[in-house]
């Protein structure tokens, strides 16, 4: 062993070896007891019942490759790729092993050795260069949309089958995309809105990239709600991307230049939380300070703003007023509307936020919250897994309706975009109630509180 790194001295002839062995934390890959509790909480193991598709399989292949006893080839990459990252293996850790930040160490590392066909490099520098960083760029993509789905056009491209063209898995996401707009949040309401009554505290809404051009609604409800009860919201216009979507695919500098701007927006203000509606980006921003911790001018900020990230359910639980809700404009049948809920996983095992919003379910009039079987696994979604990785997590995606039927509810929520954009797909393929909603939980809530008052 080095005695100044503490990792092993081998000499890697492999170049992804050597840049594995200089960032992955290898107190982390040691800490894994190999004990298997991470086994039934993997959906790529559940699904396949195959070690190397496991966590306990995958920080084995980690360290083998940083120990120099197994070249990582392709196998190798392709059993990184195949992860979903949505956590579930944390919570069930004894060892507490930090696999999200080794699986991010190693993707990095894996980026910087890529070998990507010219229309995948186009691909990704536009979506991580220039739309995602680029408020103008999302503003621009929300109008071109809205105008897509608006003008007649969208109707002429799916008669003519154009939409064939396309692999099928970016075709079935288009056909349940909701309505794009250009105008976020800000545009609708400005940076600051005022509380209800007398406020609570200040709170500063983090609006997004795709959630505030595809889910700008969303975001409008979450500042309602928030006021509703008892906060004084603002929105710092100048906030960007969170940066999840890079971190994920192995663009760890552009997830740290992200996060150096929204630390910089954010500590501008004086604010007592940081507002996320998105379990994908609470989860990097509550993160934050480990993102920066190699950054000494960020470190202290860093750990400032991650402090401070709280999703909106638990901020409304925990320190709002929680306000009366409304009875269901219409009559209802059976004398009660059932609803079920889908876990954000990394609102639930990295935010640690699963109780919230069930609590919030509850509180609605007339309202049967039907708790589902195996909500705390992942959907398949996973940001962009689903587009990636369409075989697994189309897989995923069918046990999980499986669960959803037998809910026999009426709405199925979530707190996450891209979980809801699944559900809505699995609701399309799988549903056998096809009167199913799925809705983000701040509509539902939105529309039976504060749209009612």
């Amino acid at each position: 062993m080095d005695k100044t790194t503490g990792k092993p001295a081998v000499q890697h002839k492999n170049p992804l070896a050597r840049t594995l062995l200089e960032k992955l934390d290898y107190d982390q890959l040691t800490n894994c007891m190999r004990c298997g509790f991470c086994l039934p909480a993997c959906p790529t193991f559940s699904e396949t019942g195959m070690e190397p598709a496991s966590p306990r399989g995958r920080i084995a292949m980690m360290k083998a490759a940083v120990d120099g006893i197994m070249v990582p080839d392709q196998q190798f990459e392709d059993q990184m790729s195949l992860c979903l990252g949505c956590r579930a293996c944390e919570p069930a850790c004894p060892a507490d092993v930090k696999y999200g930040q080794l699986i991010e160490q190693t993707r990095e590392a894996i980026e910087e050795h890529a070998s990507h066909s010219l229309p995948v490099k186009v691909v990704r520098r536009t979506v991580f260069k220039h739309l995602f960083p680029k408020r103008g760029s999302l503003k621009l993509l929300g109008g071109s949309l809205s105008l897509y789905q608006k003008s007649g056009l969208r109707r002429a491209v799916r008669s003519t089958g154009m939409m064939k063209l396309l692999p099928r898995s970016l075709s079935e996401m288009e056909a349940v995309l909701p309505e794009a707009s250009s105008k976020g949040v800000v545009e609708r309401l400005g940076t600051f809105y005022p509380a209800q009554g007398e406020p609570i505290a200040k709170v500063a809404l983090f609006r997004g990239c795709i959630m505030d051009v595809m889910f700008a609604d969303t975001n409008v409800n979450t500042v309602e709600l928030l006021s509703a009860a008892g906060f004084d919201v603002y929105i710092p216009e100048s906030q960007v991307c969170c940066g999840a979507l890079h971190a994920h695919s192995g663009e760890m500098k552009d997830a740290r230049k992200l996060a150096a701007t929204n630390i910089d927006t954010f500590k501008q203000l004086e604010i007592d939380y940081i507002v996320s509606n998105a379990g994908g980006c609470g989860a990097l921003l509550v993160e934050y300070d480990h993102l920066m911790q190699e950054d000494a001018a960020y470190r202290d900020p860093a750990q400032w703003f991650a402090s401070r990230v709280v999703d909106v359910s638990t901020l409304v639980v925990e320190k709002g007023r929680i306000p009366t809700f409304a009875q269901p404009e219409a009559p209802l049948q059976d004398g009660k509307l059932k609803v079920t809920y889908q876990d954000s996983c990394h609102l639930r095992n990295v935010m640690k936020g699963a109780s919230a919003p069930r609590v919030l379910m509850k509180q609605v009039a007339n309202t049967e919250f039907v708790e589902m079987a195996e909500a705390d696994r992942c959907c398949g979604s996973a940001g962009i897994y689903n587009i990636v990785q369409p075989e697994m997590a189309g897989s995923i995606l069918e046990h999980k309706m499986e669960h959803a039927n037998n809910t026999q509810a009426g709405f199925m929520l979530t707190s996450n975009p891209g979980c809801l954009l699944q559900m809505k797909l699995g609701i399309e393929q799988h549903s056998c109630n096809h009167d199913m909603q799925a809705m983000h939980i701040v509509d539902f809530l939105h529309e039976r509180m504060v749209k009612s008052q």
